[in-house]
């Protein structure tokens, strides 16, 4: 096989390195794929620079949102050559006791590009071929998309898919998205699809301004509100639009503890909060909120492969625009860009492209 090349993180806060590998054929059981595009995730920004730490030690290609072709396969995988892929954030094991049971979240053998093994912002990335989730091309170049623009679909779209279905958003439901960066916007445009009546909050006027036309119903901007006007806000809209005063599903992707004060502050009878977001940041709450209010908090680690197919298909069918909120980026810029996320310069998600 060829050369290749990965961009390695070496030391937090030093900047991603370059460097070229030879092609090795997949072992059995997996998948050689050539990278089409690799997003840009806060969870990266994390490991760059705040000091989360990797599952693998450094050097390390980070980068878990990716799509591309299958160019090499491995015994038991061969189906799959030649194919438009796009790759789970989350491998699991699909043979463990957990996995056998379907909690695939929680499989103690799942692997992370980017975190457990070599990620997707190189050319070439050698996975687990037990649960890529194919791409159609004749329905995506009918969508109007690249292989490309697809990538995201691994984590920011497919994460708050499964936070939706977890806390089980029907019809009529009140859902209100806490930060609509790049995960939280599409929270905004899931609720929506899936029935909600979506509230968004945010402290980008920008940001909220750009969801009016993709799903919010209400926007507001947290930085013109204290905790309690903030709730009266959100009730003085459910009183007017006749919508329930209990059961509110409340998504928390801002991956801050402002945003997840404000969650929590939100709490009502019958609530749920989908804790989407990472921080390091800790938080005093008083527990007994979730007794009294007889209410949830879920966690939402990653996607199960087995939400990726559904996901997909809503972007297919128009139903999650992904143009309006990407941007695509030569991968050899990586370095400029990465800086560019941290400063927050940037307006839309970012696909790096080999």
């Amino acid at each position: 096989m060829s050369t290749a090349y990965r961009w390695v993180m070496t030391e937090v806060g030093k900047p991603f390195e370059k460097v070229h590998f030879e092609l090795e054929p997949p072992p059995p059981g997996e998948v050689c794929v050539e990278v089409a595009g690799c997003g840009v995730c806060h969870t990266d920004l994390g490991f760059l620079y705040d000091g989360v730490k990797t599952n693998s030690e450094l050097p390390l290609a980070l980068g878990h949102e990716i799509s591309g072709r299958v160019i090499a396969a491995g015994t038991g995988c061969e189906a799959s050559l030649g194919k438009a892929v796009i790759i789970p954030a989350v491998l699991p094991c699909y043979e463990c006791d957990l996995c056998n049971r379907g909690l695939h979240n929680i499989c103690r053998s799942q692997k992370m590009p980017g975190n457990d093994i070599q990620g997707g912002f190189a050319s070439h990335i050698t996975v687990p071929g037990h649960c890529l989730c194919d791409v159609d091309e004749a329905k995506l170049d009918a969508a109007g998309l690249e292989l490309a623009d697809v990538s995201v679909v691994a984590d920011a779209v497919t994460t708050p898919f499964q936070a939706a279905a977890q806390i089980d958003i029907q019809q009529g439901d009140l859902a209100i998205v806490i930060g609509v960066g790049g995960v939280g916007g599409y929270a905004v445009q899931i609720a929506n699809a899936m029935g909600a009546t979506v509230i968004a909050i945010d402290v980008d006027t920008a940001k909220l301004e750009s969801y009016r036309d993709y799903g919010a119903a209400l926007t507001l901007n947290a930085t013109e509100y204290d905790t309690h006007s903030l709730k009266k806000a959100v009730q003085a809209f459910v009183k007017e639009n006749n919508l329930r005063a209990t059961e509110w599903k409340i998504f928390e992707c801002s991956g801050s503890a402002p945003g997840q004060a404000t969650a929590y502050s939100l709490l009502t009878f019958g609530a749920t909060i989908a804790v989407v977001g990472f921080t390091m940041a800790k938080q005093e709450f008083r527990l007994s909120n979730l007794m009294a209010f007889h209410a949830k908090a879920q966690g939402n680690w990653g996607c199960a492969p087995t939400y990726y197919p559904a996901t997909l298909q809503m972007v297919l069918d128009g139903k999650i625009a992904m143009k309006p909120f990407t941007q695509q980026y030569p991968m050899n810029d990586i370095n400029q860009i990465f800086a560019d996320a941290h400063a927050h310069k940037l307006t839309a998600r970012a696909i790096l492209v080999p």
